[in-house]
């Protein structure tokens, strides 16, 4: 087994700066669990032992573990979530999951969101990210007999805290209570179910994927509905420490990318996503009349006004979806293979029409992709390919899986380009009676958005009803 002082001198590291994946890679070479590296860390860069990092984490959520069983009080009030937890806790609910541990977290993890506007919370990232750590360490401690074990789940989830705390740096739930939330989790249960540093990454970065950009719910002044992001960071993370922990699912992303992705999406977030979510969320905002009391009557009436404006607009556009949604009893389109109806199969009947309003033997097909397609070639390419070149349908697994050596054996010219037009997809064939071109915007579901076509629009058109596939506005 490889000695950690030789490996941190060997590699110009340093206590108290490890990254997570720094601190999972190190556990793994000198046989520790990730949980056991962070307490190691920890101690070495404060210089007191390891029973002192337990201490010491113990004494930093004294506060918090107040808040918790305030929230958990009957008189116990939150002017955005009520009495949720007190509520949830009464005989005769039926409990969230037959494990008591998630329940207890979740419960825990609500519980501290109704004692953080009682009382207040210590803040890391935000006040967010600290409810479901709280939680986390309530449930932990009562339903985990090995107090070290509990110390060291509580030190590893601490560590990604730490280092959302310093990437969050503005508004934003993908770096605190539902992204650093659900982070956290998976490697606190990840240590409790025993799993290794490499499972114990990978469950991080499988918990942090569905949190990146994700927008606070705005600035926690929406009733209510903070509370399916903090219980449901628990529940992510979860899911994810079990998928890591028990199966072989494939996970490439190196956990220090995955949280550096966040770290620079989540300011993008701030300024792109959050302003839409307050157009709409607005009209929903929680009033504290005494302080309106103090606002001009003319502000307030503008106000009204806007909010109703706002109101009426999302209903509005929302009818407009209804209006050109299909029926229930037809909800599907055709299979695409693949993995995305977005990224395989929309680019692929591009494709399919290009084909069918070609004329003669094809010796050339090039495909052009807006940038996230392009990433994306390794799925959908093949199908487009395979539409292009063979005609074959979306569900057509068999040339999927074959095609690409096929346009080998029968020497078709294959040119693959990027562009940078957003949702762009084109597909040119040279065709030996006839060439033809189709341009389109990406759709999911397989749709697409006709742009162009060599063959003039109604000619595409035709084709599309002829092959089924959908073409929309």
């Amino acid at each position: 087994m490889k000695d950690i002082e030789t490996l941190m001198k060997e590699r110009g590291l340093t206590y108290g700066q490890l990254t997570f994946g720094e601190i999972c890679a190190l556990a793994s070479e000198t046989g520790r669990t990730a949980g056991e590296m962070a307490v190691l860390e920890a101690a070495q860069a404060n210089s007191v032992d390891e029973a002192e990092v337990g201490q010491a984490i113990w004494a930093e959520f004294s506060h918090n573990l107040i808040a918790l069983d305030k929230g958990l009080e009957s008189d116990g009030h939150s002017f955005l979530f009520g009495q949720v937890a007190s509520e949830l806790s009464q005989p005769g609910v039926p409990p969230l999951a037959s494990n008591p541990l998630l329940d207890k977290a979740v419960k825990y993890t609500l519980a501290t969101q109704v004692g953080n506007h009682c009382v207040g919370l210590r803040p890391c990232a935000g006040t967010g990210d600290s409810c479901p750590y709280t939680g986390m360490a309530r449930a932990l401690k009562e339903e985990v007999s090995d107090d070290k074990l509990v110390v060291r789940a509580l030190a590893i989830m601490l560590k990604i805290g730490v280092l959302f705390r310093v990437a969050k740096t503005g508004t934003g739930c993908n770096l605190e209570g539902y992204g650093a939330g659900a982070a956290s989790a998976a490697a606190a249960f990840s240590e409790i179910w025993g799993a290794t540093p490499e499972q114990t990454a990978k469950a991080v970065v499988l918990a942090m994927s569905p949190t990146i950009a994700v927008p606070c719910t705005p600035r926690v002044m929406v009733p209510g509905l903070c509370a399916s992001h903090i219980g449901g960071a628990i529940m992510i993370g979860w899911l994810s420490a079990w998928m890591s922990r028990n199966s072989n699912l494939p996970v490439n992303v190196p956990v220090d990318l995955m949280i550096a992705m966040a770290a620079a999406v989540h300011p993008v977030s701030g300024k792109e996503v959050v302003p839409v979510v307050i157009k709409y969320m607005e009209p929903f905002f929680k009033v504290n009349q005494q302080v309106e009391s103090f606002v001009a009557e003319e502000v307030k009436a503008a106000d009204k006004q806007r909010r109703a404006a706002i109101s009426e607009e999302g209903i509005r556009e929302a009818k407009a979806i209804a209006a050109k949604a299909g029926s229930i009893i037809k909800p599907f389109g055709d299979v695409v293979v693949g993995g995305s109806s977005q990224a395989v199969g929309s680019p692929a009947n591009t494709a399919r029409l290009a084909h069918e309003l070609a004329k003669g033997k094809i010796s050339k097909i090039t495909i052009e992709l807006y940038p996230e397609l392009f990433a994306r070639r390794a799925i959908n390419v093949p199908a487009i390919v395979m539409g292009g070149v063979y005609g074959a349908s979306t569900e057509d697994g068999k040339t999927y899986a074959e095609v690409m050596e096929r346009v080998r054996t029968d020497n078709i010219e294959v040119e693959i380009l990027e562009v940078p037009d957003y949702q762009l997809q084109r597909v040119t064939l040279k065709a030996s009676e006839g060439d033809s071109m189709v341009s389109a915007l990406n759709r999911g579901g397989a749709r697409l958005v006709l742009l162009e076509a060599s063959a003039g629009r109604e000619a595409a058109l035709d084709a599309a009803k002829r092959l089924g596939i959908v073409v929309v506005e």
